[in-house]
């Protein structure tokens, strides 16, 4: 059985783990990639959604010339492929960071690419509330912040189920971000599997990533079951 995994899989061996370019570095550089760039990304984009929501058309700050702007906005980078922002966007990432190649650089372009894709996603859930009960919270003499908490609390189990989908789209993006030096299992898979034609490098590389999709999937469903009760 050894034998036959070290004949299989020895270009996978020969990487080693905790190596320079190794299969623990690749596994923590996709997982610093997906947190931190959802963690600006998704707090933009939830920002965003809100503010669609609460100025749109009905909503209780409604402002046409504010939802335009963010509307436009969101519909821009939104229409932007990925791998093109990624160069589009290299003088303000290296003004940013530094640096427009590796991994923080990576985040930039990331957190760019969640932001619009998460505002939909929020703006969707939100607009899709009973208007009833923030009617009944404006009737209760709620503040703005007391609507956006009803908001939030009410839409919940829905914004857990678009997180998880938004988290495993953008373990994809780290796989693009590698054209930028990012690493991460998605360069591996391309760099050192695909280009080199080590199958085995790729296959395991690609299992790695499915397996933390899953894993993300597993524990979406799981808080969202959890957490509604209608």
């Amino acid at each position: 059985m050894n034998a036959w995994i070290e004949s299989t899989f020895a270009n996978v061996i020969k990487m080693g783990w905790d190596t320079s370019y190794g299969w623990k570095i690749a596994i923590e550089s996709t997982i610093y990639m997906t947190f931190w760039s959802f963690v600006f990304g998704g707090l933009l984009g939830l920002l965003a959604g809100l503010l669609l929501v609460l100025t749109g058309p009905r909503g209780v700050l409604e402002n046409k010339y504010v939802f335009w702007i963010l509307d436009k906005v969101a519909s821009l980078f939104r229409a932007i492929p990925f791998i093109i922002l990624l160069a589009v966007i290299s003088p303000v990432t290296k003004l940013i960071v530094g640096k427009s190649i590796g991994m923080t650089a990576a985040l930039v372009p990331l957190s760019l690419s969640v932001f619009p894709f998460y505002a939909r996603q929020v703006q969707v859930v939100l607009s899709e509330m009973d208007r009833g009960v923030i009617e009944a919270a404006q009737a209760s003499g709620a503040t703005i912040w007391d609507i956006i908490c009803v908001y939030l609390r009410e839409g919940l189990p829905d914004l857990i189920r678009v997180t998880t989908l938004t988290l495993i789209s953008l373990i994809g993006y780290t796989a693009m971000a590698g054209a930028i030096g990012s690493g991460g299992l998605g360069n591996v898979a391309i760099s050192y599997g695909y280009n080199r034609s080590d199958h085995d490098v790729t296959f395991v590389a690609t299992l790695l990533i499915l397996i933390m999709i899953f894993f993300v999937q597993f524990v979406g469903d799981f808080l969202t079951k959890k957490i509604n009760h209608r």
